[in-house]
């Protein structure tokens, strides 16, 4: 089987275990692919298949990192018009523990940020496209249980936010997020 054969029948996401289950030695095969421009390296075991199109989207390639997970906090706010700024890191929420600063992925000018979270926070999300999405209301939520503070406070447009739906899920929430929360709830 030839490289390009090879490559046709893997999807657009591959890890180093599924080119193995094709060749004799992942490691050459993928070297020899990424030199030719067939693959390229996201991270440590992880290739985008550039002969499946189109590319991935960035929130695609973070969940496929770490599973199971759902992209949160400034991202999600942003996606869900929100933040109108456009965030350069891509929150990636997980059960995995394998997360901090170390672990951060850096694609393209994306920095991909895993954080662990409780499995009792671990809800709030949609699947969409390939990848889960916090709604805005629980990415509200994250990003102050996260940075410990209302992320953009003042540029956050909160109107395509449901107040009921939020205070509902800031019940399980520790009490000092819930405070941010009643803080920001003044202004709103």
């Amino acid at each position: 089987m030839t490289s390009v054969s090879i490559l046709r029948q893997l999807p657009q996401l591959v890890r180093y275990a599924d080119v193995e289950k094709f060749t004799g030695n992942a490691n050459v095969f993928l070297t020899r692919a990424q030199a030719k421009g067939y693959v390229i390296r996201v991270a440590r075991g992880v290739y985008i298949n550039r002969l499946r199109e189109p590319m991935p989207a960035i929130e695609e390639i973070a969940c496929f990192l770490r599973t199971p997970s759902y992209i949160s906090c400034e991202w999600a706010l942003n996606r869900h018009g929100v933040l109108l700024q456009s965030p350069v890191v891509c929150t990636v929420l997980t059960l995995d523990a394998s997360v901090g600063v170390s672990r951060n992925v850096h694609f393209g000018v994306v920095t991909i940020e895993f954080s662990r979270i409780a499995p009792r926070l671990f809800n709030g999300f949609e699947t969409m496209d390939g990848f889960n999405l916090a709604g805005p209301e629980k990415a509200l939520l994250d990003a102050i249980y996260l940075r410990k503070r209302v992320p953009f406070a003042d540029e956050l447009e909160l109107d395509a936010v449901d107040k009921d739906k939020l205070l509902q899920m800031a019940g399980v929430f520790p009490d000092v997020v819930r405070k941010r929360l009643e803080d920001l709830m003044v202004v709103m």
